[in-house]
């Protein structure tokens, strides 16, 4: 039976869609120093399979968007899944660190049809802070994807190898096919008349710029998702490496601090109707620009010990499930008939800086976590500056709708 709006069944398979990215970087965390043991390669190299895997997720999303505002959710969503599943096919099989890093890149290809069409999926569906509402429930499901994929990636890898992990995600995008097949209605109610071509899509980029709301969302969700993606590139070498960690107690360390997330999200369904999204973003950058500089001072005052690290990310997470959906909202509200080509640009921008702030933070740590914690507080400071400095284009935006 297909699924309808305003349905738990809606809910949860949006959630499960849209959280594919984060098991396929989340669940293979704990495997990152033993997959540099297998393959003979270094830390630095195995850092790419993250920063390409974004450099892949960014690029895929420039298209997916255009094309499915033009042929419709259902196919490319279809399309995109098929991708995803032959790669991590590849990636179980990658006999050396080139062709791990070459089949990731094709996996993140297919893996961000989920994000950028359950996305726009949210915005055929809902309208308002009602969007805000479903995207920040979407948000508590995802947020347990995170907590138990390093945990359940460790004892994978434990029983199994690290290959294993790239097998659950083949079953995985397996699975989601065929819900999606079977339960998931066609939602795009009138279909953009233009032929997606580069020009096009660059056109219809520049159209979506000119909104002085988006680019103050967009500018928030860019710097909020680096400052998470440098734990996420950063965690495992920081505890693993030179806190002795095992695979196991860093996928359980991880997965605290992601509770901080699922937290942000369950008060963001119950701000944004009383409060609207953009305070819920406010609260959101405020709480992040907190952990980031208690991390940042930790490190300084040379008391980094593990549990006050993980301690100032989950504040740091808190603020992240309270401003991400919120601002992916108002981001897409104002583009009824451009959803897909909003959430492409959303998520092209934040992949691209983020696949940026993976190679720095690879690239950069030694024997001291303080390059991650710098980054992590300096994404906290530039959103919430972001959002005090952008807010009145984004009210003025929101009168003018």
């Amino acid at each position: 039976m297909p699924i309808r709006p305003d349905t738990v069944a809606s809910t949860v398979l949006l959630a499960l869609l849209t959280s594919l990215a984060a098991l396929s970087t989340d669940i293979y965390l704990p495997s990152l120093p033993s997959i540099a043991g297998a393959l003979e390669t270094s830390a630095a190299e195995v850092q790419l399979t993250l920063s390409l895997f974004m450099v892949g997720f960014a690029l895929g999303q420039v298209v997916y968007g255009p094309l499915s505002d033009r042929y419709g959710r259902k196919p490319v969503l279809l399309a995109g899944l098929a991708i995803y599943v032959a790669a991590s096919a590849a990636c179980a099989m990658a006999t050396s660190i080139e062709l791990l890093i070459v089949g990731r890149f094709v996996q993140a290809i297919g893996a961000c049809a989920p994000m950028v069409i359950g996305r726009a999926i949210v915005r055929d569906f809902y309208a308002g802070p009602r969007a805000g509402l479903e995207l920040a429930r979407m948000g508590a499901i995802m947020g347990f994807v995170p907590a138990v994929a390093p945990v359940l990636g460790a004892a994978l890898e434990t029983v199994f190898g690290w290959r294993a992990n790239f097998g659950f995600m083949l079953v995985y995008g397996l699975a989601a096919s065929a819900w999606v097949l079977a339960g998931l209605p066609e939602t795009l109610a009138r279909r953009a008349p233009d032929v997606p071509s580069p020009l096009t899509i660059l056109r219809i980029f520049g159209g979506i710029l000119r909104n002085g709301g988006f680019r103050g969302y967009l500018g928030i969700l860019v710097a909020t998702f680096a400052g998470m993606f440098a734990w996420i590139s950063g965690s495992s070498f920081v505890l693993q490496g030179l806190y002795g960690f095992s695979q196991f107690a860093f996928g359980v360390a991880f997965s605290i601090g992601v509770v901080g997330y699922i937290v942000g999200t369950v008060l963001a369904t119950r701000l944004n109707p009383k409060v609207g999204i953009d305070i819920t973003v406010g609260l959101g950058t405020a709480a992040s620009a907190t952990g980031g500089l208690a991390m940042l001072g930790i490190v300084l005052a040379g008391a980094a010990e593990p549990a006050l690290l993980v301690a100032a990310m989950v504040v740091y997470m808190l603020g992240f499930g309270l401003s991400f959906p919120s601002a992916v909202a108002g981001a897409l509200i104002p583009f009824p008939d451009r959803a897909g080509a909003a959430s492409s640009l959303v998520g092209f921008s934040q992949m691209t800086f983020a696949a940026a702030v993976g190679v720095w933070v690879g690239h950069s740590l030694g024997s001291t976590p303080l390059p991650m914690a710098a980054t992590i507080a300096a994404a906290g400071i530039a959103a919430a500056v972001l959002w005090v400095t952008t807010r009145a284009d984004r009210l003025a935006e929101r009168e003018h709708g």
